[in-house]
């Protein structure tokens, strides 16, 4: 991508838009530092700060916590100030937020120093805690300041990047055969809003205000749970109840 493209669809941008250009120029030798923000690293040990920094080079996470900033222009670093925001892992650990892995190495899709550099950027009073975060990148995505996967923007200040990546899928097991399962179909919420697909092939694809496709990916039952999986690399999660899938906020029934 040349700089002139870059400035072709980051000119409309209004969150740091300079910083914008200079990750998507950058051939991942450069350090980036998002600082000042609210981490929720999901991480048991290091847990959630407040005015911290995230550092990472290309697709690898270096640093989480305060005072990283300090070393940013020695490292001649990307900084983005992220006052006013939260960040949280862009691919959620669902089986540890269920309790399901007792050892922190068992921990994976967390912002610590080693993984992946895969986050979701919000304003803080839209995230109280990850749920939270993650609904608002499908409910109101032009609220979202920054998603990042593999180290490189997939969307910024609410705009789509044109050819950015998807987020890694490193474990996700594979959806089973739903053939005659009494939960496909297309679920429908009481405004007529939101349509939701759910197929056979354990994938989902929501039609939102007459916009089809407006999401896509694959999604798994457990009892009356079920877990999404976007194509963008989010997670989301809903819950049947009766004949109902409560779902961000959202109420469904069959159509």
């Amino acid at each position: 991508m040349t700089t002139n493209d870059t400035h072709a669809h980051t000119g409309a941008l209004s969150w740091h838009p300079e910083a914008l250009d200079e990750i998507l120029s950058n051939d991942g030798g450069r350090p980036v530092l998002f600082t000042n923000a609210r981490i929720v690293t999901m991480d048991p040990l290091i847990g959630t700060m407040t005015g911290a920094d995230i550092l990472f080079v290309g697709d690898l996470i270096v640093g989480v916590g305060p005072g990283i900033i300090t070393a940013a222009q020695d490292d001649n670093a990307i900084v983005v100030d992220c006052t006013g925001t939260t960040i949280v892992p862009a691919v959620v650990d669902t089986v540890a937020l269920a309790g399901g892995r007792g050892r922190r190495s068992e921990y994976v899709a967390t912002l610590t120093p080693g993984n992946n550099t895969d986050f979701l950027v919000v304003p803080d009073a839209l995230a109280a805690d990850v749920p939270s975060a993650v609904a608002t990148l499908m409910s109101r995505p032009e609220q979202v300041r920054a998603l990042v996967a593999a180290g490189r923007p997939v969307r910024w200040s609410g705009t789509e990047i044109p050819g950015g990546p998807t987020t890694p899928q490193a474990g996700i097991p594979a959806a089973p055969d739903l053939t005659g399962s009494p939960r496909l179909g297309v679920w429908i919420d009481r405004q007529d809003f939101l349509h939701q697909e759910l197929t056979a092939d354990g994938r989902y694809d929501e039609t939102r205000g007459g916009r089809p496709h407006a999401y896509q990916g694959r999604f798994w039952i457990d009892g009356d749970r079920i877990d999404y999986l976007d194509d963008l690399g989010f997670w989301a999660y809903g819950e049947f109840k009766g004949d109902e899938l409560h779902h961000a906020g959202y109420v469904m029934k069959l159509g």
